[in-house]
Formats: C-alpha cells, sequence, structure tokens
C-alpha cells in the first residue's frame, strides 16, 4: 500500500507498512503461537489454521477523526504535538464510502460554524468526528464537541448534510467536555429518526448504536463469526453463554436447533440491540436471551456447556479467568484482540487443553490481530493420570 502521510512522516499509524503483506500475516501467526505456547507450559498446543487475510487497505469501516484548524478551515485526521492538526481524509485504511463522505464532513463543519477544538489553547468546539459504514453502504455519523452550544446550529444545517450524503441514517452529538484524551464522553444525543445502524453480516443483521462496540473490519469480524458458528456445531452444546456479548454478534450466529444461548452485556443499549437483531432474524427469547450484567457475577450464578467469552484489550484478568476455571464449563471459546493477555488468561485455565486456533487479521499494517482459540476441559482420566 502506498501512502503519502506516512511517507512524509505526517501519519505513522501504519507501523508495519513497509513489511510485504505475506510477512506481516506470517509474523501474527508466528509471535501469536509462540506467545499462547509459553503459557501453556506442558499442554499440547492447538491446531494452528492457516490465518484469515483482509484487504490491505480500504477495509476499515469506522474512521476516528480528530478535528482541527479552524471552522472554516477544518482538518479531519489527527493531532500531533509537533506538527498540529494533521488531515487524513484521503487515508487509504478506509471504505471508499467512508473517504467519500468525509470531504463532505469537513464542508459540512464550515456550514454549521463548529470551531475545532483548540487543544494547546483549550477553546473550541469539535473534538472527534467518528463515521462508521455498514456493509449496505448506510453511514452513522458522531460528531464529539465539548458542549451543545452549536446543537441549534448542527440542527439546522442536517437536512443540508442529509442530501449530500443520502446514505445517512444515524446523526448524534457525543458531549465530551474534559481537556483529556479521551474519545468520547458519556452524554448521546441522537439528532435522527434512527437511532442504530443496520450491519449486514452473514444474513444476519445486528443493530449498532452509538455506543457499541463492533469490529473495524467487517468482512474479517463476518469470517470470524463464521468459524466460531462452525467450531460450536462440531461441539453441538445445548446451552451457550456469550459473556461481554454487545450488540450480539457471536450469540445470533450461534444460535441453533435445541440450543440456548445467553448473551451477557453490561452495556443495557447493547442490550436492546442484541434483542432487536434477535427479533430480525427470527428467533424467540427462549432461543437467544440476553441480561444486562456483570460478566463475573453471572458465571456465579449459571453454568453452559460452552462459553464463548471477547473480552477488551485487557483480557479476562485473574478474577474471572480463575471463576471460569472453578465453574468450569465443557468448552471456552475465546477471541482476543490481544495474544499476551490471551495468554495471561489461558495460564490459569490450567484445566482446558487448547484444541484449535486462528489468527484472524482485522488490522493489516500494523501488528494488532484478532486470535480464535477452542479450549477443552481436560478429562478426568487424563488428570488422574499426570
Amino acid at each position: 500500500m502506498e501512502c503519502a502521510h506516512y511517507d512524509r512522516y505526517e501519519c505513522r499509524s501504519c507501523t508495519w507498512l513497509e513489511r510485504p503483506y505475506d510477512d506481516q500475516l506470517a509474523a501474527k501467526q508466528d509471535s501469536t503461537r509462540a506467545l499462547l505456547s509459553a503459557a501453556l507450559g506442558e499442554r499440547p498446543e492447538p491446531e494452528w489454521l492457516p490465518p484469515v487475510a483482509s484487504a490491505p487497505e480500504g477495509f476499515r469501516t469506522k474512521a476516528k477523526m480528530v478535528a482541527g484548524g479552524t471552522a472554516d478551515a477544518p482538518t479531519l485526521g489527527l493531532w500531533d504535538p509537533g506538527r498540529g492538526a494533521v488531515d487524513l481524509r484521503d487515508c487509504a485504511l478506509h471504505t471508499p464510502g467512508i473517504r467519500a463522505a468525509l470531504p463532505v464532513l469537513a464542508d459540512f463543519v464550515s456550514r454549521a460554524g463548529l470551531p475545532p477544538y483548540d487543544v494547546p489553547a483549550r477553546r473550541g468546539e469539535l473534538k472527534h468526528v467518528l463515521v462508521t459504514e455498514s456493509p449496505a453502504g448506510e453511514l452513522m455519523v458522531r460528531w464529539v464537541l465539548r458542549s451543545t452550544e452549536a446543537e441549534a446550529r448542527i440542527r439546522k444545517h442536517l437536512p443540508w448534510l442529509r442530501e449530500q450524503l443520502p446514505l445517512l441514517r444515524v446523526v448524534t452529538l457525543n458531549i465530551q467536555p474534559a481537556h483529556a484524551a479521551v474519545l468520547e464522553g458519556d452524554r448521546e444525543v441522537v439528532l435522527t429518526e434512527q437511532a442504530t445502524l443496520p450491519m449486514q453480516v452473514n444474513g444476519l443483521t445486528l443493530h449498532l448504536g452509538p455506543r457499541s462496540f463492533f469490529q473495524t473490519n467487517t468482512d474479517v469480524a463476518a469470517a470470524l463469526y463464521r468459524t466460531a458458528q462452525a467450531w460450536a456445531d462440531e461441539l453441538a452444546p445445548r446451552t451457550v453463554h456469550d459473556l461481554y456479548c454487545g450488540v450480539g454478534g457471536f450469540a445470533l450466529h450461534l444460535a441453533g436447533p435445541d440450543r440456548t444461548v445467553t448473551g451477557i452485556e453490561i452495556s443495557a443499549d447493547a442490550v436492546a440491540a442484541a434483542e432487536r437483531g434477535r427479533s430480525d432474524a427470527g428467533l424467540s427469547a427462549e432461543q437467544v436471551r440476553f441480561v444486562a450484567g456483570d460478566a463475573t457475577s453471572y458465571l456465579l450464578e449459571e453454568t453452559a456447556e460452552l462459553l464463548v467469552v471477547n473480552p477488551p484489550r485487557r483480557g479476562l484478568g485473574a478474577d474471572l479467568a480463575g471463576r471460569i476455571e472453578d465453574v468450569g464449563p465443557a468448552a471456552v471459546l475465546y477471541s482476543s484482540c490481544n495474544p499476551q493477555t490471551l495468554a495471561r488468561d489461558v495460564a490459569v485455565l490450567r484445566s482446558y487443553l487448547p484444541v484449535r486456533a486462528q489468527v484472524l487479521d482485522m488490522f493489516p499494517q500494523t501488528a494488532h490481530l484478532e486470535v480464535l482459540l477452542l479450549l477443552v476441559v481436560e478429562p478426568v482420566e487424563t488428570q488422574r493420570s499426570e
């Protein structure tokens, strides 16, 4: 991938840009395998499937753009302490739909008179512009502002924006008043009739709310869900628990005849979105139910034959991993974006043997990745023989 911003040292986020893509995949597979092997100790290694490749560019379905410059001449990109605001509207990582939308959104900044936040001076209103595109080409735009001072102007010019971007479905204001390196705040103001963005994945519709987590590489996320579905179907569990279920990606994919799936998620908004996805899929609450609550607390109350976990980068942590070890579901399907915390958690799950693993390249041009690992509880006979 060629990038003038990288060559000019304006943006060096793609730390592996100079490495051939096949070498990137091999390095991710090797490093993840080495970390996991060290954590397993004397336990056997899993079967390693070939890594799932991504398109090397045009894959990113979410843009997180820092607003800079002035209202009359805004930039959308990043803030560099040495260079100041760097405009990255043409970043090749983003989908063509997002790249086409960003210049229009920059024009809207001028039209609505939104002064970008000046970090050194601590003045201005617009901090970030967050854009998500669905597989159908529909858009969600979130304006991250210091206050609601500009709300009336944004509402006034919103019809113009929707005329320029006919596939714009969700527009919100996120209020982040703190002078801190925080992407967004706690308050969200929805300006459109539609509050969630439908994401079509493998024939299912997942409803993405403004503050909901979803993978930034939808094509590879679809492959992740298909793989999880296939591995779960081989096990044929009657009960499945999906911790950190978000808007229901894993839970809805793993639903099946003679199987009950429970998704647990701390965000009530995400649970509501997951329930909407369940309805669209024609599934009942008896087949798939979603619970708003803490993963660790819920695990104390009920057990399942298959436990699916998709934690944030910090991983499960010693407490939750230890609880899983104590409760002992027959199998654990672990989706991780951080091989280091995955390895740490696997070291705690001493009763489990790894069966199969696969690296999925969610983040080309960087060292980041997703890895899916299937673990099954070690048979009692094997434990006694050691």
